[in-house]
């Protein structure tokens, strides 16, 4: 059961590869690269050569668990997907706003919990297929109850399913769909536990401003020492993301003035 993995280790590294050549090759929009890990990591001219380094190098692992049993392409996967986890949590933290480029651009969205417990999965995956006794070759031909439970686990913590089954549905990126009503945005950010976590530091309840920007929706807050506390809510998916920043009023103070912006 040790190689039960394998092909779902092999077809995500391979999709991973088609993806991130189509997006490195077709650029997107103007900017779209610089929302992608690991293109956000990078300059601005080196974000297409990046993807392409990082679909090169997963598909050199995929062929190599299809055809060898070389420790070299086993410990090779565990490693990559080990420094995947460890990447997208270094995204979360600096850049909340950039999309995993798991899949390219179809991993456009924020990097949420469900993109880095896939991660965890693979990377177990990938540990236990390290000493399997046959290639993946032979384990394609010979799928098992293991290897379904598997692909379940990864459908349902896969956020590109919804954006894809969201792209059919309306044919249109994320930024030029009419969102959802501004009462069931704010609706989702109160039911959030960023919302919970600082709703007893808001001098109100009800923003004083809010407005849209591409695919997310800004509410403005002020709090008890009347800083601003800008809230953003992703405008995509059952479980949007949603990031907080505090603007203190000496910072604001030195902004330029501004005309509030009603939805």
């Amino acid at each position: 059961m040790l190689e039960s993995q394998l092909p779902i280790l092999i077809v995500l590294l391979v999709l991973g590869t088609v993806a991130k050549v189509s997006t490195a090759r077709s650029g997107g929009e103007p900017g779209a690269l610089s929302r992608l890990g690991p293109a956000v990591l990078v300059p601005g001219r080196m974000q297409a050569p990046a993807l392409l380094v990082c679909a090169a190098g997963e598909m050199v692992l995929a062929v190599g668990l299809l055809l060898s049993t070389h420790a070299i392409f086993r410990w090779g996967t565990l490693a990559f997907f080990a420094l995947s986890t460890y990447v997208l949590l270094e995204l979360r933290r600096r850049r909340p706003d950039a999309g995993c480029g798991c899949f390219g651009e179809v991993s456009s969205a924020p990097v949420g919990l469900r993109s880095i417990a896939r991660t965890v999965v693979l990377t177990g995956m990938a540990s236990l297929s390290l000493w399997a006794p046959v290639t993946g070759w032979v384990a394609v031909t010979r799928p098992s109850w293991l290897t379904a439970a598997g692909l379940l686990v990864l459908v349902v913590l896969s956020p590109e399913i919804e954006e894809m089954i969201d792209r059919v549905r309306y044919r249109a990126p994320c930024e030029q769909r009419r969102g959802p009503a501004e009462s069931v945005t704010l609706a989702l950010l109160r039911a959030s536990g960023t919302w919970r976590a600082h709703r007893d530091e808001l001098s109100s309840a009800e923003p004083y401003d809010s407005w849209r920007e591409l695919c997310w929706r800004f509410f403005a807050f002020r709090n008890h020492e009347q800083d601003d506390v800008v809230f953003a809510v992703y405008l995509s998916g059952r479980r949007p993301a949603v990031r907080m920043a505090v603007v203190s009023a000496q910072d604001s103070g030195s902004l330029p003035e501004y005309t509030p912006v009603s939805a």
